[in-house]
């Protein structure tokens, strides 16, 4: 398996400039009467988008795994060829009495990746590490559009913003060895150098989101 060992420190230091991002919506009373919700993302290599949603409050449940292509090809080796139509992604299960969709895209969008980047997310490149937003209905698909458009109103970005907003499919779990990754494998060069600075930057800039 390709470990990722690649140094990635370009990235973090243009994050490091502050962004002008604009604020997620509130949710209404009436979410305290919701049940669970779903939201998928791609952003690169899982294992540290999936770090970073676990660390958001609200967040009931992350899963790794695949979107985008079909059950026969939602494997890690056949994924990694970059041919399936699959992108690595994550399932966040969460609680929109506590956490809201548009709270969720801005951790997705300003922590868990560059949106600027396309088919490639620091040192992986390939389709299979783009930018995604798979929508489950269509005020996910709304609230991401309205997000993205937002983005680039602000200029929060200086190159374009390529993230996909698409339907989803179908999620299929990656293998039993890529869940929980981060935590699992801390000491992992690839995680110290490009994942667990993200953790460190959903603690810093967004307090008030961050759960240990």
């Amino acid at each position: 398996m390709n470990i990722r060992n690649k140094a990635f420190l370009g990235f973090w230091l243009l994050l490091a400039a502050a962004l002008t991002i604009p604020a997620g919506r509130a949710e209404s009373a009436a979410a305290s009467d919701q049940q669970d919700q779903v939201a998928v993302f791609s952003g690169g290599c899982f294992w540290g988008v999936d770090a970073v949603f676990k660390h958001v409050k609200g967040v009931v449940k992350v899963t790794s795994g695949y979107a985008g292509g079909s059950a026969a090809t939602a494997h890690y080796e056949i994924v990694s060829t970059g041919l399936t139509g699959h992108a690595e992604s994550v399932e966040v299960v969460y609680n929109p009495s506590q956490v809201s969709y548009e709270d969720l895209l801005k951790v997705f969008f300003t922590v868990a990746h560059d949106p600027t980047e396309l088919n490639r997310q620091g040192p992986d490149e390939g389709k299979q590490y783009r930018s995604v937003v798979f929508y489950a209905d269509p005020s996910q698909q709304k609230a991401a559009e309205a997000y993205i458009a937002k983005l680039a109103q602000s200029h929060a970005y200086s190159e374009p913003i390529v993230t996909q907003v698409v339907p989803l499919a179908h999620f299929y779990p990656a293998e039993g060895y890529h869940q929980n990754y981060c935590a699992l494998h801390p000491d992992n060069p690839y995680i110290v150098m490009n994942d667990l600075p993200k953790v460190k930057r959903l603690q810093e800039e967004y307090p008030g989101l961050y759960q240990p």
